[in-house]
């Protein structure tokens, strides 16, 4: 890899590290705060709708501008609208005004992470897709563990002087503030134009591929799947097990290291092994540990789920993100991820309001054995359906 491809991997990943501190606990204390606010499951899943309706929208169309006019502008409009997320979140004392700070934090996600993707596909190497994608998930791992360390540090020293959840979900999310501004920051000062051809050079007409198309379907439907159940799995764990919020932040560490240091070795594997075989292993794995959530009985046993769970995952996703790569043109690739990105966010949308409804109206394990069958469908499409479109490197091969 080129020197100055490897100082833009670097400044990147500063980036997405800092911007990436409140990402873990919004998943803990969102619904939690929620409740207190008085929010039903169906409001708590509208939290998480309402992240996704932003990408949804601007998704398609914002990828076929990243070919036209580049990645750069974009990366920055996406750590600014986080920026401006967290300045929401501070005064967001009413179910509806945490409903408006999840829509602007949405606009920073569908510009981030969409030209963040793209920049990656654009400077790695095409054997090392999948290591490269892997580093930047470590980097957001990794903010987000040092986020909730702090954040929940935050917590229960706060409580501790007898602050209600009010006040102290302001100076919370007014700390988390100081990093994202500092993202902002770093992505103007150091990353620079990865397509700097792209206001001078025609795109033709974009043919998308049956691959994409097929993929777009799966991506659709396990991201509609897996978002119905993560918004309700801390409401269930508090329902169920009557588990408290540091337990469930303890039980979740083992998950969040291998999450932060684990995604760049995994997607060496997917170098190596190819893209289908850790996409396949990483639905097996989820559906298992889904099936299994509604009789959990102990904080124990959620760790270890969560941990393999998690493996799972760091080896499923680095390789899909690389699969896209490699079935995309190099003029087309911010097209290609704006499609991949708004048929997983299409899904995300609706999928929390669904896990809702059937919460609150058919029990609680329903969202959980509907996930399960959705992710084990979806493991058969992917070893049916999808087709490698490139050598496997038994050279590019270390952990």
């Amino acid at each position: 890899m080129k020197q100055e491809a490897r100082n833009t991997l670097k400044i990147l990943w500063r980036a997405v590290f800092w911007v990436s501190f409140p990402f873990g606990i919004l998943s803990f204390v969102l619904p939690i705060y929620g409740k207190e606010l008085g929010a039903t499951a169906l409001e708590v899943g509208g939290f998480f709708s309402a992240i996704s309706f932003v990408p949804v929208i601007v998704r398609p169309f914002l990828g076929r501008a990243l070919d036209r006019w580049g990645r750069r502008f974009f990366l920055l409009l996406g750590l600014l609208g986080y920026a401006a997320a967290m300045v929401v979140f501070c005064f967001a004392d009413t179910v509806w005004l945490l409903t408006v700070a999840r829509f602007v934090q949405g606009l920073g996600q569908a510009f981030l992470w969409l030209s963040a993707y793209t920049i990656v596909a654009d400077v790695a190497a095409e054997t090392g897709r999948g290591h490269d994608f892997g580093i930047i998930d470590e980097a957001t791992n990794r903010g987000a563990i040092i986020g909730t360390t702090a954040g929940f540090t935050a917590i229960f020293t706060l409580e501790g002087f007898g602050l209600g959840w009010e006040r102290i979900w302001f100076w919370l999310f007014a700390a988390y503030t100081v990093p994202a501004l500092l993202a902002l920051w770093i992505g103007w000062r150091g990353v620079q134009e990865t397509r700097p051809q792209a206001t001078t050079q025609p795109i033709e007409s974009l043919s998308i591929s049956g691959q994409l198309l097929a993929l777009m379907g799966i991506v659709c439907v396990t991201g509609a799947s897996t978002a119905m159940v993560w918004p309700l799995l801390m409401v269930f764990l508090q329902d169920a097990m009557g588990a408290k919020v540091w337990e469930l932040s303890l039980a979740y560490l083992p998950a969040a290291l291998i999450s932060a240091f684990l995604p760049s070795r995994m997607g060496r594997v997917a170098d190596r092994l190819g893209r289908k075989t850790p996409m396949i292993a990483g639905l097996l794995v989820g559906a298992l540990a889904s099936a299994l959530i509604p009789h959990l009985r102990s904080v124990i046993a959620l760790t270890v789920l969560w941990a393999v769970e998690s493996l799972g995952y760091t080896a499923s996703v680095p390789a899909e993100r690389a699969f896209v790569a490699d079935i995309a043109g190099e003029d087309t690739r911010g097209t290609s991820y704006g499609l991949y990105t708004f048929a997983y966010f299409l899904g995300a949308a609706l999928g929390p309001l669904v896990g809702g409804w059937l919460y609150d109206n058919l029990g609680r394990a329903t969202p959980f054995y509907l996930n399960t069958a959705v992710l084990l469908a979806s493991a058969l499409l992917v070893a049916a359906v999808l087709r490698e479109s490139r050598a496997t490197n038994p050279d590019h091969f270390s952990l």
